[in-house]
């Protein structure tokens, strides 16, 4: 929702600003379309009403029919309405029948040009002369306009012409025209349906012979009686078989996973508590022997001790009953491998029977298939056959073949106003056209200008945050230069206090030391924003410096008035100590400034040096910020140099001077050298052209109070 209310505004914003050149071409477009319509030769439209019908054949007999508009046809009848061969029977028409002879060779000399001799010979050859036929033929051919009528069989065949007389007289004979046509195509269609049909009927009864020849001979080869009880019995005998092999594979499953199991069982504990061993009724047997043996030894252990007699004589008894229980479990073993092996081959003769069963059954289908076809295909032949033989002995086949029924339904009549041009429709089009042509256009331009524009694109396109916008200055009575101090209450000096508190927020536990104000190219009010940044956090008693570290087109000295023979070029060159300037012209509390001093041969090399470094260390002692302001990214190194030892950088940029293409390089550059961007501020902001309400309402407010204030 917030992504819509962003781009509406924007686009009102382009509408103000682009206003003229919309205005600009609404009217251009509106006086074109006007001059247009005026000079235009007025068109007359003359409409015959025609209706269209389709006779549909009767269908052959054993098949359905289910009539409905066929639009494919229709559009056909539209085109060769509009053909060449209407039109040449038009020009036909009109030369031969005396009563529009006259009229239509008027008409030619004005309508196509055409100035002929006055004698009727002469102008006889002419029209019958090939090439002034088809020439004639083929204006009236692209004249010729067919507009059917929606829902309805009934078309109208309409012509245009500067004079309304011609007009109706060449709609009417178009009409005519096509009648004559169609009943010429359909005696010919009726000749070629006889000759057809009949060819037709000869080739079918020779494939009727050659499919019957082709039955009797496919039921003699293949025994087709003890082949219809084949299919009779096959599918039983096939299930059968099916539900077998289901059976052995089942079994032989069942013993795989019993001795697969037995395999991989090594322990004799283990083996015999297996369902398939311990069900076994000799293993059961001496399961009990060996319980009743060990509670014979458990008995006999309380009276004897371990060697005597009767004990050894039960230990004895017991190993022969394990003993004989190891036997039986490797019986039983054998015993299951031996079932195994033998559903085995159970299952392969079971699978083997079946695969015969299938290969027979599927023979014996696809030979019935075969018998089908060709019975199938001799009953077809026939039924063909008997529809054509019957349909050529029929008195009136030309009747029942489809034709086509024309009527002419409504006369063209001479039109009594001209249907070209539109005026009024012309106008609003006019209107119209030129409204989105001057608004495309504005769109279009604004496209094309990549400069910085508004808040919300610049944070969008470039990824940094706005600390601030500064308005468009446009008094001569103020100089923006320290405004901050001479309107403190106009609205830019509050984006400057907007601004400060930005800044001040940017970092979480204390605000940067040491800031650099910098832009991408020179006069878009980097100076400007620094003396007024400055200004606005000396008033919140911050002990702030403001150092003009651009030694090549200083200004700060300038502003405040201060003398610059002495200034950071020259401390930094060893000439001379740093000079801070406490007191000068309207000196501001808190606010002490350092020039940029004589403009030295090598100003990069002097801003990169140790001492810059040590300047700032000493410096940072005794201010709480630190302000430089440097040369632009763009034009030379210096600033870039220096956003490598201060904190944090702010970049200025100049509503519709600035491109985002330079801030990109720009911010790149310092990001490559890892310097901080702690945001963009975006100066010259034209709020009473900007879509924005809350702008325009805080522009709008702020000058009021000055209003006031002077009075």
């Amino acid at each position: 929702m917030e992504e819509k209310e962003i781009d509406l505004r924007h686009y009102v914003s382009v509408l103000i600003k682009r206003r003229y050149t919309i205005f600009t071409v609404f009217i251009l477009v509106f006086a074109v379309s006007l001059l247009v319509t005026l000079s235009t030769t007025p068109i007359y439209t003359a409409s015959t009403r025609i209706l269209i019908e389709r006779n549909d054949p009767a269908p052959l007999q054993g098949m359905y029919y289910f009539p409905s508009y066929d639009p494919e046809f229709y559009e056909t009848q539209y085109q060769l309405i509009k053909s060449g061969a209407v039109a040449r029977r038009v020009v036909r028409l009109l030369s031969s029948d005396n009563k529009f002879t006259g009229y239509f060779k008027d008409q030619k000399k004005s309508f196509f040009g055409f100035a002929g001799a006055d004698d009727k010979t002469k102008d006889k050859e002419q029209i019958d002369d090939p090439k002034q036929y088809d020439k004639y033929a083929g204006m009236i051919s692209s004249g010729i306009k067919v507009l059917p009528i929606k829902n309805t069989k009934l078309a109208n065949v309409s012509y245009d012409s500067p004079d309304p007389d011609f007009a109706a007289l060449i709609a009417n004979t178009v009409a005519r025209a096509y009648i004559e046509e169609i009943l010429d195509m359909k005696m010919s269609s009726s000749q070629h349906t006889v000759k057809w049909m009949t060819i037709k009927a000869q080739e079918e009864q020779e494939k009727l012979k050659k499919s019957e020849l082709a039955l009797q001979e496919y039921v003699k080869a293949n025994d087709f009686v003890t082949l219809e009880n084949k299919v009779a019995i096959v599918p039983e005998t096939l299930t059968s078989v099916n539900t077998q092999l289901f059976q052995a594979e089942s079994g032989r499953k069942e013993l795989e996973t019993i001795y697969n199991k037995i395999r991989e069982t090594k322990n004799i504990e283990d083996l015999q508590n297996m369902p398939a061993i311990a069900s076994d009724p000799t293993i059961q047997s001496l399961h009990m022997q060996i319980l009743k043996a060990d509670q014979s030894i458990s008995e006999l252990s309380k009276k004897y001790g371990a060697k005597h007699p009767a004990m050894a004589k039960a230990k004895g008894e017991l190993n022969t009953l394990k003993d004989k229980l190891r036997q039986e479990i490797q019986r039983v073993i054998e015993s299951i491998k031996k079932q195994y092996e033998i559903a085995r081959s159970n299952e392969e003769n079971s699978r083997s029977l079946f695969s015969r069963t299938k290969g027979e059954a599927l023979n014996v289908n696809e030979k019935f298939v075969q018998y089908n076809i060709r019975k199938r295909e001799v009953e077809t032949n026939q039924q063909l056959y008997d529809i054509l033989m019957k349909k050529i002995k029929e008195q009136d086949i030309t009747q029942e073949v489809q034709t086509v029924n024309v009527w002419i339904i409504e006369e063209a009549q001479k039109p009594g106003s001209p249907s070209k041009p539109k005026k009024l429709k012309n106008i609003l089009m006019g209107i119209l056209m030129g409204l989105f042509g001057g608004v495309g256009l504005a769109f279009f331009i604004d496209y094309l200008d990549n400069t910085v524009k508004s808040p919300e694109e610049v944070e969008r396109r470039l990824g940094e945050p706005v600390l601030g916008m500064v308005p468009l200055y446009k008094s001569k009575e103020w100089n923006i230069e320290n405004i901050i101090l001479k309107k403190p209450n106009s609205p830019f000096s509050e984006s400057y206090k907007s601004i400060r508190s930005s800044i001040l927020l940017s970092a979480a536990e204390h605000p940067p030391k040491k800031l650099l104000i910098t832009s991408m190219m020179p006069e878009e009010g980097k100076t400007v924003t620094s003396v007024n940044l400055a200004s606005a956090l000396a008033q919140s008693e911050y002990r702030v410096l403001l150092m003009d570290a651009d030694m090549r087109k200083p200004r700060i000295h300038k502003i405040f008035k201060v003398d610059n023979s002495k200034g950071l070029s020259s401390y930094l060159a060893g000439v001379s100590d740093i000079k801070i300037h406490d007191e000068y012209e309207g000196s501001i509390k808190n606010l002490s400034i350092i020039s940029a001093g004589p403009i030295p041969p090598n100003p990069s090399e002097l801003l990169g040096s140790a001492k810059m470094n040590e300047l700032f260390n000493i410096l940072s002692d005794r201010f709480d910020i630190i302000i430089c302001d440097s040369p632009p990214i763009m034009t030379v190194t210096d600033a870039l140099i220096l956003s490598k030892v201060v904190e944090g950088t702010i970049v200025v940029t100049r509503v519709g001077r600035t491109t985002y293409e330079a801030v990109s390089r720009g911010l790149k550059s310092m990001k490559d050298i890892n310097a901080h961007v702690i945001g963009i501020v975006i100066n010259a902001f034209d709020a009473e052209k900007s879509s924005y309400y809350y702008y325009r309402s805080y522009y709008n407010y702020y000058y009021a109070h000055d209003e006031e204030m002077k009075k």
